[in-house]
């Protein structure tokens, strides 16, 4: 079972994401997730847009979860942003999105994907952690909350 401490750490973590658009906001971590992973901005990018085109990674609640697999990737890897201003994202509650979790893993790894997915969907219906992701400022301390130390974290 792979740990959000193993596919996050404090670099993969943007605090204040500028952007306007989905499509700013995916091309925006696909080129950060580019540098990386070792893979193609191009390629992470059609990746996250093919899952789109199969239904919104927008979870509700100002959330948004984009993922997909590639072929050449080695390992999982998660990247966070909290968005400057909220952006729409076609989620179902029609709520403009500023959490956006970027999940990337190998095509042969769907049981460790979708067990993260879960992860990430259980601390996203916790208002306490919302809270935290939203009003903290610094990597390291956005980082506590999803490696399960978010009642230490001081605002």
């Amino acid at each position: 079972m792979v740990a959000l401490s193993d596919i996050l750490d404090a670099k993969r973590i943007i605090p204040e994401l500028p952007a306007s658009t989905k499509k700013q906001v995916l091309q925006d971590l696909a080129k950060r997730a580019a540098k990386e992973a070792g893979i193609s901005t191009q390629e992470i990018f059609d990746a996250l847009l093919e899952r789109e085109r199969l239904g919104c990674t927008g979870v509700g609640h100002g959330i948004a979860i984009p993922h997909g697999t590639i072929k050449d990737l080695t390992r999982i890897y998660g990247f966070f942003a909290r968005l400057e201003k909220p952006v729409d994202f076609d989620a179902a509650d029609d709520q403009p999105v500023d959490l956006i979790f970027v999940l990337l893993a190998p095509e042969n790894a769907s049981a460790d994907h979708l067990k993260t997915l879960t992860k990430l969907l259980r601390i996203f219906r916790d208002e306490a952690a919302c809270k935290k992701l939203r009003e903290l400022e610094s990597p390291e301390g956005l980082l506590q909350v999803f490696t399960g130390n978010v009642s230490s974290v001081a605002a």
